[in-house]
């Protein structure tokens, strides 16, 4: 049953935005939205009759601000703008991440700042719940002005341009929206551009990426926990008065956490005696560390991108109560920009430290498990290219994690000389979240493997449930063989929320809402 979503421009939460991430429901705008919108649009007709120049409204944009446009031909000028600017390449942004630009866009137009008519909103939202999908390239945008290209693509679809996807086929605008029993609008003054001003396509973006990351962070948690008991290794750096004395929020939560998940193993009890081993690598014992400035990082990247989620972001932005419209710069995307880079950072890291874990598992002078985790070494390889595989991808995403923010190109004859790049700065995120992914799926591989040759001892009740639910797809390693149907799997487990639903009647895992 498709469950639906009431929106209260500008309240949008966290929670609910991630519901709309993972499962697509139908919107509905709230009970006052309308007379909200129709205040605003018989203010921007009275702007217009008063006949002085307002930009974007009777003017030129960018450099041709000082254009001015007859009463006449400003139809003509916003429908120009939709088509000029619709100027993006590369290959469509997935359906999720459309489907939730156009609900940030809705969610921005209908707070009533934008001097958009009800006509607008609702073509949009039309097309949101009959799964009119727009085709928007995927580059094409510096953050700045707005994601100009991408919503452009957007709006063409609402005037029967463009392209757009219908029930699994891709169709022109008009014919798409033709098929789903939609009609293009007609639009007026300064509505082209309140459609193309805005940080909805960067900011949507980074959300899918923030809300895929969490989920890679939950799962982390549980494959270094696994990795941690097939190495045998202390829970001694887990002590919480260690990390209560440090007083880092989320290092004392993942702290927390790995006790928990390790509570109960025989396995690092049935090491104690004759390990002479005094302290374990640092991407075992520093876990908390590492992880803990993750989930600060992330929680801290959620907050920029909620407030942004609700922000109004067109140019020039519209007063109804005065009749005025004041040019600024929110448009500007450097917030979610620098958000973004932060996040691509703290993914980075979250696989960098599980391919250093996963490296001593095969390791048999630091693990004490089989060389590369088989039986018959030699004569079989095991994981020995798959961690080869796990230290390319970290090793890419250092070049990924570039921040974006830093960079500038000048754009509109210099009128525009300082951008953002936030929507890259977003989309690499997808890119590094695919390569942790990854990583962290071989790692889960591996880790299980080696708690299978530790049997008879017997890991935790919550690590034992997470060890088979991989069992239940993937069996033992017992000699070589195609080895990315495994990774696939273990990646779709991950994705999927599967493994840190199997250790979920032990505990909650931490999330990017903070407590």
């Amino acid at each position: 049953m498709t469950q639906t979503l009431t929106l209260y421009p500008g309240q949008l939460d966290l929670a609910t935005l991630r519901r709309f991430v993972f499962t697509p429901q139908t919107v509905t705008l709230s009970d006052t939205t309308a007379e909200t919108l129709c205040a605003a649009a018989q203010s921007v007709e009275r702007i217009v009759a008063g006949g002085a120049a307002v930009y974007g409204v009777n003017t030129g944009f960018g450099k041709l601000a000082k254009t001015r446009i007859p009463d006449d031909r400003l139809r003509d000028l916003q429908r120009n703008l939709v088509l000029s600017h619709a100027a993006g390449i590369g290959k469509p942004m997935p359906e999720r991440v459309v489907r939730l630009i156009l609900l940030l866009k809705v969610n921005c137009l209908a707070r009533g700042f934008s001097g958009v008519r009800l006509d607008v909103v609702q073509i949009l939202l039309d097309m949101l719940n009959r799964d009119v999908i727009p085709v928007i390239p995927e580059k094409g945008s510096v953050g700045a002005s707005g994601d100009l290209a991408p919503l452009a693509h957007m709006s063409a679809v609402a005037i029967g341009e463009g392209e757009a996807f219908y029930k699994g086929e891709r169709l022109p605008g008009r014919d798409a929206l033709a098929a789903a029993g939609l009609r293009p609008v007609e639009l007026g003054p300064k509505e082209g551009l309140a459609l193309l001003n805005g940080t909805q396509a960067s900011t949507a973006l980074a959300l899918v990426a923030l809300f895929d990351a969490e989920r890679l962070f939950q799962a982390a948690l549980v494959t270094g926990s696994l990795t941690l008991d097939a190495a045998r290794g202390t829970d001694a750096p887990f002590d919480p008065r260690l990390h209560a004395l440090r007083g880092q929020q989320g290092q004392i939560e993942c702290a927390d956490v790995y006790r928990k998940l390790m509570e109960g193993s025989s396995i690092r009890a049935s090491h104690q005696v004759d390990d002479e081993r005094v302290q374990d690598p640092y991407c075992l014992r520093c876990q908390p560390q590492v992880m803990g400035a993750a989930l600060d990082s992330l929680r801290h990247v959620a907050s920029i991108l909620l407030i942004e989620a609700n922000a109004v972001s067109d140019n020039p932005i519209h007063f109804p109560d005065t009749d005025e419209m004041i040019s600024g710069g929110n448009f500007h995307a450097e917030p979610v920009a620098i958000a973004a880079d932060l996040m691509a950072i703290a993914v980075s890291e979250i696989g960098a430290i599980a391919e250093r874990r996963l490296a001593l598992l095969v390791d048999p002078s630091m693990s004490g498990l089989p060389p590369f985790l088989v039986h018959d070494s030699g004569v079989n390889s095991g994981f020995m290219i798959a961690q080869v595989t796990a230290a390319a991808l970290a090793s890419e995403n250092k070049t990924l994690a570039h921040p974006a923010s830093v960079d500038s190109l000048p754009t509109s004859a210099n009128q525009e000389d300082h951008v953002s790049m936030a929507t890259f700065a977003a989309r690499r995120v997808g890119d590094i979240n695919a390569n942790v992914r990854t990583i962290l799926g071989i790692e889960y591989l591996a880790a299980v493997q080696g708690l299978d040759f530790l049997a008879p001892l017997a890991s935790s009740s919550a690590l034992t449930a997470a060890a088979a639910l991989l069992r239940k797809h993937v069996p033992f390693f017992e000699q070589d063989r195609l080895f990315t149907p495994d990774m696939e799997m273990a990646d779709s487990l991950i994705m999927d929320g599967l493994l840190a639903d199997a250790v979920s009647g032990t505990l909650t895992l931490p999330s990017i809402q903070a407590s």
